[in-house]
């Protein structure tokens, strides 16, 4: 008896150890600060926990008060992914932006007073950068979140990402590991499958994180993604092949690896989410990431009594659970309690600079005149997948609202003629866009339109109508440039669609 006891107090310790939970509300709840005094180590934030920076500086002091070394972790990516500036739109772009850009100075500059400012609020674990490639244009969860195609510009890019970030005090999980960008399926909805060559995989989307293995990055993300050349039967998540083979043996990292969302369904609609974790742990993860979508004490208990019971039913080795939770303990000694003395200087203006950087226009056969008069914008939007959300405004109506003060706009979500977007929506949208414009210049704003046909007819239907309309680019720029004049913005940040309102103007 007084062996055995403490046993299972450092077992269910170290199950607590291993879990990046999610809650809800801007404090935090009774429950979390009772499971934090337990052995819980980490905790994980999003949109929905932050109203402000100081209310979220309130929130991880109250935090450190139960637990000093806890891990605070946010997915902010910047650009379209953001949670710091979920109801106004990031003061950063996005990955594709820096890409565009290619000045890995810049990237390391804009990751630094990324990471000051969450610094500033108690925020010391990053789920970023996302190492994806652009393999594949019509990706669904991807796309602007990618620094690009090339492996090469990929790799140098989170790089810097991750020696900015970490220069700020705050770890980098770089992710999706092995790689998400060559996928056709959106994994918060499905499970993906990528069906290409080891060969491929290693020469084209490992390379970026062979670099952030070099740069030191602290944190790996795994992907729910399914990779037969890799691993015929587990998503990478749940391979030993992958994350103990591939990540630990073959590419040398020994640092944190983190589960992407465990209540995603790719995982939760084909494992369930309790033994989904146990065979993550088993197969060589570190924390088990869930709260996006559960956030409450059940969801805690449930998978901390299924990972005790993995141990004692002898499914899951005792010391590969004490080994996750020294390496979370490890990233949590490793981040500083206080902003080092090192700490980048603040930048304010970087992300816009940036965002302005990243611009490309192109002009039509007619010339383009700037803005002078209040347009008409037009946004046509589509479904927001859920590693965006739809909180997040978006877009340059507000930009140039505030420029052009009368300014009128329009969001169309090519629905009108029916519940799924087709050519037949996209004419309607544009017809209703047409009546709402009136004689107003047509500023058409889209996202990704080489993916929605909708979208396109309705530039099509816009364009042959008032051939001046001008067409506002926030997604890939994959579609052919066309109207007085295509601006792209790499990314639908708030400072790209500031930029993109200066350009407008002229200015």
């Amino acid at each position: 008896m007084t062996t055995t006891a403490p046993r299972m107090d450092t077992l269910t310790r170290d199950a607590l150890t291993v879990l990046q939970p999610g809650f809800t509300g801007t404090t935090a709840p009774d429950w979390l600060l009772r499971r934090l005094g337990e052995g819980l180590a980490s905790v994980g934030l999003f949109g929905r926990n932050i109203a402000s920076p100081e209310q979220l500086a309130a929130l991880t002091a109250r935090l450190r008060r139960e637990r000093e070394d806890v891990l605070v972790a946010i997915d902010e990516e910047g650009g379209d992914v953001t949670r710091l500036e979920v109801r106004s739109g990031s003061s950063f772009p996005g990955n594709h932006a820096l890409g565009a850009v290619d000045d890995v100075g810049l990237t390391r500059r804009v990751a630094a007073e990324l990471g000051r400012r969450l610094a500033e609020c108690g925020v010391n674990l990053n789920w970023a950068p996302s190492a994806d490639i652009n393999s594949n244009a019509a990706n669904p969860v991807i796309g602007v979140r990618s620094f690009g195609s090339d492996p090469g510009l990929v790799a140098r890019h989170t790089a810097a990402y991750v020696e900015g970030l970490q220069s700020a005090g705050v770890a980098a999980c770089t992710k999706h590991f092995p790689g998400h960008g060559d996928t056709a399926v959106d994994s918060h909805h499905a499970l993906p499958r990528i069906d290409i060559g080891a060969d491929v995989l290693r020469e084209r989307e490992l390379a970026p994180f062979r670099a952030a293995v070099a740069a030191g990055t602290r944190a790996v993300m795994s992907a729910h993604i399914l990779v037969p050349a890799l691993d015929p039967e587990f998503p990478a998540t749940l391979s030993q092949r992958i994350l103990g083979g591939l990540l630990r043996r073959e590419l040398g990292y020994d640092g944190l690896i983190v589960t992407d969302g465990m209540e995603m369904r790719a995982i939760a609609g084909t494992y369930g989410i309790e033994r989904g974790s146990v065979l993550a742990v088993a197969a060589g993860a570190d924390a088990i990431c869930v709260g996006g979508g559960l956030a409450d004490d059940e969801t805690v208990r449930r998978l901390r009594d299924a990972l005790v019971d993995a141990v004692r039913s002898g499914e899951l080795p005792e010391e590969r659970l004490a080994e996750a939770a020294r390496r979370v303990r490890e990233l949590a000694a490793w981040v500083p309690r206080v902003p080092a003395a090192g700490t980048p200087a603040p930048a304010p203006e970087v992300g816009l600079d940036a965002a302005r950087r990243a611009l490309r226009l192109t002009v039509g056969e007619r010339g383009f005149t700037p803005l002078s008069g209040e347009p008409y914008v037009a946004s046509f939007t589509p479904v927001a997948n859920i590693a965006v959300g739809d909180e997040t405004p978006w877009g340059v109506a507000a930009e140039l609202e505030r420029r052009l003060p009368g300014t009128v706009a329009g969001s169309f979500d090519g629905t009108a003629a029916g519940e799924t977007p087709g050519a037949a929506a996209g004419r309607v949208a544009a017809e209703a866009a047409l009546a709402g414009a009136g004689t107003r210049r047509i500023v058409a704003v889209v996202r990704d339109e080489h993916r929605h046909p909708w979208m396109a007819r309705a530039l099509d239907v816009l364009l042959a109508a008032r051939p001046d309309t001008v067409v506002v680019e926030m997604g890939l720029p994959q579609a052919a440039p066309r109207g007085a004049v295509h601006v792209a913005t790499h990314g639908a940040a708030r400072v790209c669609g500031a930029a993109a309102a200066e350009a407008l103007l002229g200015t």
